[in-house]
């Protein structure tokens, strides 16, 4: 797709070509962003766009930010509300829709992905940055095969093999975004308490900490380790994560994970609040050099345990 020409068009400014969108949530996004462009460009609010298509207002929102499947008839009736008549354009548009439509690789794992959580998996994919704190547990794009199914005995206890088994291979299925070369840089803090919690127990435990230390050595991806002694007075009592993506569509947003759901925040006054928190997080944490040091002796610790 020709960027250019679509900038003209729409007189929205650059937009990512077509052919660098990796993934259909990116594809999704970008035509999101162009739609909100055209939209206000002809100073038109949610509600004029809403009633074109007969949806609600909180449905062209989604659509805006890319987070809900578009349906065809709905973007092309909008550009007809638009005066975007250019048969150039609406070619582009087409081919971005087609994209942007196509199966992404987690719908394979529909049977055991709720859609709070299918709604992660395509930010992660499209993100340029992951900031993450964790609480109790090792994030999910760090664990090793062994300490994820601990984890999902532990929530399911009742779940049949193929079940945990198809739960292992989707979350490794999201990690192998980090060994992409175009991969987000991730920085991951760790509370204290994730370095001494037996989750599987100690030999799954010691193999878990052996893990973080290779991944830590990576350019782009910063372990810092959260100590007990520095951070009681602005622990949080929940996990959070911070997203980032390239122009072309919304640029941050957070992720609150909770026992059987999620929360997605978008708004300026919530994100910069969760930022001040990761931010204060990241001050008191250890550096890399330190964090290292105290994963080294955690997997020391629960290798002996393993071996007595």
């Amino acid at each position: 797709m020709s960027a250019d020409r679509l900038a003209r068009a729409s007189s929205i400014g650059p937009v990512t070509p077509l052919t660098q969108q990796s993934n259909p949530a990116a594809a999704m996004k970008v035509l999101g962003a162009t739609l909100r462009k055209l939209r206000l460009d002809r100073k038109m609010g949610l509600k004029n766009a809403a009633g074109h298509i007969r949806a609600s207002m909180s449905k062209i929102s989604r659509l805006e930010r890319g987070e809900s499947p578009p349906r065809p008839r709905d973007v092309f009736d909008l550009l007809d509300l638009y005066g975007m008549h250019d048969e150039g354009f609406r070619a582009e548009i087409d081919a971005m829709l087609t994209r942007a439509l196509e199966p992404s690789w987690w719908n394979r794992y529909s049977d055991v992905t709720p859609g709070w959580l299918t709604r992660l998996i395509s930010l992660e994919d499209s993100a340029i940055e992951i900031h993450t704190y964790e609480v109790h547990v090792v994030p999910g794009l760090l664990q090793v095969p062994d300490y994820i199914r601990a984890l999902v005995h532990t929530a399911l206890p009742r779940a049949e093999e193929e079940e945990v088994a198809r739960r292992i291979e989707l979350r490794r299925q999201r990690q192998a975004l980090l060994e992409d070369e175009r991969h987000p840089d991730l920085t991951a803090l760790l509370d204290e308490g994730v370095l001494h919690r037996p989750v599987g127990g100690p030999a799954v435990m010691a193999a878990q900490m052996r893990h973080l230390l290779e991944e830590s050595s990576r350019d782009r991806i910063n372990i810092r380790v959260v100590r007990f002694d520095k951070s009681a007075s602005i622990t949080p009592p929940s996990p959070m994560t911070y997203l980032k993506f390239a122009p072309g569509g919304p640029t941050e947003m957070i992720y609150l994970e909770q026992v059987n759901s999620a929360l997605y925040l978008n708004k300026r006054v919530d994100i910069d609040a969760y930022r001040e928190v990761l931010l204060g997080l990241w001050h008191v944490a250890e550096t890399r050099a330190s964090s290292r040091g105290m994963l080294r002796e955690a997997e020391r610790r629960f290798t002996a345990a393993a071996n007595a």
